[in-house]
């Protein structure tokens, strides 16, 4: 139902027993987004002229990918039994590296629609996203999507759902999202499995910030759940975490636009703009009152733990302020980046970024390049360690350059994964062998039914995150899902590696590595380092070392000038002399020559293979 259509329409007149706050779950590419856009269009709060495929993905990375990368809401306006309803939907990422959003969005729900492809069945980001919900205790409503699919097994997958999650047939619901079919029944599931929200509405206003964003002309736009009391426009409220005092200049529900209503009551998701100016002010999981009647602070959230570290350089030095710029706008809408200024010798001045993980990262490059024009050098990312010193104290490494020396080192700790991997019968063979050359101790292996398995690994998270996921993908023919999580810190033989050229340390290209692969990652980093540099007037030695210990080396020969071109017959010793009198001046340019590093070099460090 449209709001527009509705005559008298008063917010207010919407009590917390009439609201359904939930969220959709689901592992990558189960039909998310699309559930979400069939939502909108069945209760006509989009008409199916404005319509596009994946409304709510608004990023241009995420049109592009076809994955979603931001959470979104949006509110929906439901006629159920005579009795309008508002139902605040959050479409969430399924990729294991934005977990972080995921967690954040169930916060301000009461409900979650668990969504499982009925060809591809329960994945690995599945599960997790079901313990994220499990854990704080929402109501699970279970939907099989994609059930007009020619493949399609709807009875062996609600085997799958009951042996993973001990769901019962007839709790399950079936649906195409594609075709529409079944959205009404969930729609009235909606209305009747999930619980209103517990707020009170005579008690005075407490609101959880749950989400934030960057206007270029409104500022910084938050979203809230009022948890109890109302807000309006003109309030004056604060933040409980900073003590900062601001007034309401705007508030609304997400329709799925910005639509301003000039009020929000209890129970209710909306958007707020208050004048903030700056990233760090809207701190997520913060609670906002009314400036005169202060409210005990909601728990709010844990911070996210970057685990990807990676250095941004402009590639252009000058262009330094615009960078930090377009970083400062866009951790935003991206609180979870961890960001601290940087100086490379090779490089110049940039930032060493946290990341949740590679896919997060890749995709904050892609939006800094895309939203902000910017263009950067991205470092081979590394995972942070910590280092336990001969003096007792304990360091913690995010950037291989900054290593100690192997004198001052008692023990070196790496982070540990325990990872959940879901694949077919027939690639397990391939994954064992590739979980083992990555280091991976097996725990645990059950069958989910007779032609799937879920693999449970311990691993170190510095062999994942480079190129694992690809691998994972390409041994399986596509059919393994991957999900992982962070545990502890164990003792490891790790060691650092530099990269010189011409006996200089090039500090970008460092990296950390396992004892037992050192000479082989070295050999193989030289040898790709080789195809990128380009040639120059004088000969470029490739080394790969451990402290003084060279272990690889590769030789980028010199271009050379024909000198004995005019030499025609004559004695050999003209020759000869031309030739030494060259060979010196090579090795004069070698000393004071400066070996230009192209792009490709630092990437060639982030695969290998």
């Amino acid at each position: 139902m449209n709001i527009a259509s509705l005559p008298n329409f008063d917010l207010k007149d919407f009590k917390p027993e009439h609201i359904r706050n939930f969220s959709i779950i689901a592992h990558i590419d189960h039909g998310k987004s699309t559930l979400a856009d069939r939502l909108l269009e069945t209760t006509e709060t989009i008409s199916s002229r404005q319509k596009h495929e994946q409304v709510l993905d608004k990023l241009q990375v995420e049109r592009e990918r076809g994955i979603t990368v931001k959470a979104q809401t949006a509110t929906l306006l439901h006629k159920y039994k005579g009795q309008y309803y508002i139902l605040n939907l959050i479409d969430t990422p399924g990729h294991v590296d934005f977990s972080y959003e995921v967690s954040r969005s169930l916060y301000a729900c009461q409900g979650a629609l668990l969504l499982v492809d009925a060809a591809q069945g329960v994945q690995a980001q599945t599960m997790a996203n079901f313990f994220l919900a499990f854990e704080q205790d929402l109501t699970i409503i279970p939907v099989i999507n994609k059930i007009d699919m020619a493949n399609a097994d709807p009875e062996r997958i609600a085997k799958e759902m009951d042996k993973a999650f001990d769901v019962k047939r007839d709790e399950l619901l079936l649906i195409s999202a594609k075709v529409g079919i079944g959205i009404d029944e969930l729609l009235a599931a909606i209305v009747e499995r999930i619980n209103p929200p517990k707020g009170d509405e005579n008690k005075p206003f407490k609101g959880l910030l749950f989400d934030s964003w960057f206007d270029e002309y409104r500022g910084v736009i938050c979203l809230i759940e009022v948890i109890d009391g109302s807000i309006k426009k003109g309030d004056k409220i604060t933040a409980a975490s900073t003590g900062t005092e601001y007034e309401v200049l705007e508030i609304g529900l997400m329709y799925p636009e910005p639509l301003s209503t000039g009020a929000l009551y209890t129970g209710q998701v909306g958007y707020l703009i208050s004048g903030m100016k700056t990233v760090k002010e809207a701190r997520v999981g913060d609670t906002f009152y009314h400036t005169k009647k202060p409210v005990i602070p909601l728990p709010g959230f844990k911070p996210a733990k970057p685990m990807v570290f990676a250095g941004i350089y402009p590639v252009d030095t000058s262009d330094f302020e615009l960078v930090r710029d377009a970083i400062e706008k866009l951790t935003l809408n991206d609180p979870s980046v961890h960001v601290e200024k940087e100086s490379s010798v090779a490089l110049g001045l940039g930032f060493r970024c946290g990341f949740l993980g590679l896919l997060h990262m890749d995709v904050f490059k892609q939006r800094l390049e895309q939203e902000y024009g910017v263009e950067i050098i991205v470092t081979s990312p590394s995972v942070p360690y910590r280092v336990v010193m001969t003096d007792g104290d304990i360091e913690m490494i995010e950037n291989p350059s900054k290593f100690p020396d192997t004198v001052k080192i008692l023990e070196v700790q790496e982070p540990m994964i325990n990872a959940t991997i879901i694949t077919p019968k027939e690639y397990l063979g391939n994954l064992l062998k590739l979980c083992q050359d990555r280091r991976g101790i097996q725990t645990e292996m059950t069958y989910l039914d007779e032609n799937r398995l879920v693999l449970k690994y311990k691993m170190p998270l510095n062999e994942i995150i480079t190129d694992f996921y690809d691998k994972l993908k390409s041994v399986s023919a596509g059919y393994a899902s991957f999900d992982y999580e962070i545990t502890g810190y164990e003792p490891s033989d790790l060691v650092k590696m530099n990269i010189l050229l011409n006996g200089k340390a090039v500090d970008a290209l460092s990296i950390i590595v396992h004892e037992d692969k050192a000479f082989y990652v070295g050999r193989q980093l030289t040898q790709k380092l080789k195809e990128v540099i380009h040639r120059q007037m004088f000969e470029i030695a490739i080394q790969a070392a451990i402290g003084a210990k060279v272990i690889a080396r590769e030789t980028v020969s010199a271009l050379r000038k024909n000198v004995t071109a005019k030499c025609y017959g004559g004695d050999i010793t003209r020759k000869r002399k031309l030739l030494e009198k060259q060979k010196e001046g090579k090795k004069k340019m070698k000393q004071v020559g400066n070996v230009e590093l192209p792009q490709e070099a630092f990437l060639t460090v982030l695969k290998h293979e």
